[in-house]
């Protein structure tokens, strides 16, 4: 699964999931741009890591929510690299609380953040994408956009809405050889999740069939699959990473 020539832009790519997926393209042959907002010492390690394995990539700074910044920052990349191939909708956050005590900032942050995050970074770049005839773009959700969680609703909503957005932007470009698929990640073992009070861990994990959360890397190993020429005939499709914990 080459992606030898290709330019891939991974959204939150400076730690977690993201880092995992900017290392696993950049392993396949891709350069890879890697979007962060407030670390940057995060995301130059993820590019000093890529050119320990002798790829090449590079940071940049901008918030998905910020549709300007977005735009300047795509076409900058362009600019950077002639062009850009592979889209992965990463970058997301959490404001957890009940509904009934929810602030109104939080919803909207998170609705900005992990759903029109998504949509700007995929109208800055379905332009250039259907000028060259090919792309990939995956969208980052999660099996809580699926199964719904108590304290969770904004965070649900913008996942959920995810499935919508990627099956109707599928369909509007597949003709012109441009993919759009989501991979659903449940409980991975990440900092945040390792945070977690060891009685909530249990409970968590007495969900998953497989009794384990997963890595990272099972994220990645997804992502790599749909952007590549192996997949070249499947869109708007998601692949669960769950442990067996939502099959649907």
């Amino acid at each position: 699964m080459s992606l030898d020539g290709k330019i891939a832009l991974v959204t939150g790519g400076s730690r977690g999931i993201g880092r995992a997926i900017a290392l696993r393209l950049a392993e396949m042959g891709a350069k890879v741009a890697i979007n962060y907002v407030s670390n940057p010492d995060a995301a130059q390690e993820v590019v000093g890591a890529i050119a320990a394995m002798g790829g090449e990539g590079r940071h940049y700074k901008f918030d998905v929510a910020d549709t300007s910044a977005v735009n300047d920052s795509i076409a900058k990349i362009i600019e950077d690299y002639g062009r850009l191939d592979i889209l992965v909708n990463n970058a997301g956050i959490t404001r957890d609380g009940l509904l009934m005590k929810m602030k109104e900032e939080n919803w909207d942050q998170v609705l900005d953040t992990n759903l029109k995050g998504a949509f700007n970074c995929i109208k800055a770049v379905t332009r250039p994408m259907m000028k060259q005839r090919w792309g990939r773009i995956v969208n980052i959700s999660s099996v809580i956009g699926f199964l719904g969680n108590a304290g969770q609703a904004n965070y649900a909503a913008a996942k959920a809405g995810l499935t919508g957005l990627t099956r109707s932007i599928a369909r509007e470009l597949a003709s012109r050889s441009i993919t759009v698929n989501g991979v659903a990640p449940g409980y991975i073992d990440t900092d945040m999740t390792r945070d977690l009070a060891e009685e909530v861990r249990a409970k968590v994990l007495g969900e998953i069939p497989m009794r384990s959360m997963g890595s990272a890397e099972d994220v990645a190993g997804a992502v790599a699959y749909l952007v590549s020429e192996d997949a070249r005939y499947i869109t708007g499709q998601f692949i669960h990473v769950n442990g067996g914990m939502f099959m649907g």
